[in-house]
């Protein structure tokens, strides 16, 4: 069942073209991993996805409705959580942040909204550190709670822009276990980098480059996601090109001898 689906997609940031005639359709309890390179619209793809940003042209479209209609079916962990991990606040003190409504001045479920965030912690393995600061936690360990915020209000899509940026490469294939145990429940999509999320756990790739091209996790071979990682924004996505047995356009870099 299709339950986000982008169509003909276009934006541009102050008249630079930023994203082209993008589709994507995701699917119940999808797991695409966003790839591409710097600059190439993963992160404005996502924040179109949230409603945050309105297409130039195209649409967007979350269970049949505009996203912000949609906001409570879709959790989000940005890149950078601006937060001052000095200030003296705990693990749950932050996943309840997941619950405020900004249509309510004053939340009458206080009890209920801490067993829902003792749940998600409890989802995240970190019950125990529930009345930890944040600033005492370790950068996974900080992920874990920001995604337990994003769980607390029980999401049917659960978005993540570059989720392991501050955990350490021996804590990444844990963290994406986790991702994987919550796939059974919910969509999931995540930007990213790491080769090890595109080729272990991603059901699926979006390749985005300005356009996008998506690639069934079948399809992907070792030289296409060698491909993919080598890829600018000036090039035509190289993943497309391998899939179709083409070559890889040479492209000379200025300033380099011929």
């Amino acid at each position: 069942m299709a339950i986000l689906e982008v169509k003909d997609l276009e934006f541009s940031y102050k008249g630079d073209p930023v994203l082209n005639e993008v589709n994507l359709t995701v699917r119940q309890k999808d797991f695409i991993a966003i790839a591409g390179p710097n600059g190439g619209g993963k992160t404005t793809l996502l924040k179109l996805m949230l409603g945050l940003l309105e297409p130039v042209k195209g649409s967007v479209r979350v269970f049949g409705k505009p996203p912000r209609e949609r906001s409570h079916c879709i959790g989000y962990v940005p890149q950078n959580v601006h937060s001052n991990f000095n200030f003296p606040i705990t693990a749950i003190d932050v996943v309840l942040m997941g619950k405020l409504n900004p249509k309510k001045r004053l939340s009458r479920q206080k009890a209920a909204n801490r067993r829902d965030a003792l749940a998600a912690l409890e989802r995240m393995e970190m019950t125990a550190h529930a009345e930890t600061k944040i600033g005492m936690l370790s950068g996974g360990q900080r992920q874990r709670v920001f995604i337990a915020r994003a769980l607390v209000s029980q999401p049917e899509i659960l978005m993540l822009d570059e989720p392991t940026a501050s955990i350490d490469t021996k804590g990444q294939a844990e963290f994406y276990r986790l991702l994987k145990e919550l796939n059974n429940e919910i969509t999931v999509l995540v930007v990213s980098h790491d080769l090890l999320v595109v080729s272990h756990y991603a059901k699926s790739v979006a390749c985005v480059n300005k356009r996008l091209h998506y690639h069934d996790q079948g399809e992907i071979t070792g030289d296409m996601l060698e491909a993919m990682y080598r890829c600018t924004v000036e090039e035509i996505c190289p993943v497309e090109l391998v899939s179709h047995g083409l070559s890889q356009p040479v492209l000379k870099i200025p300033g380099e001898e011929s």
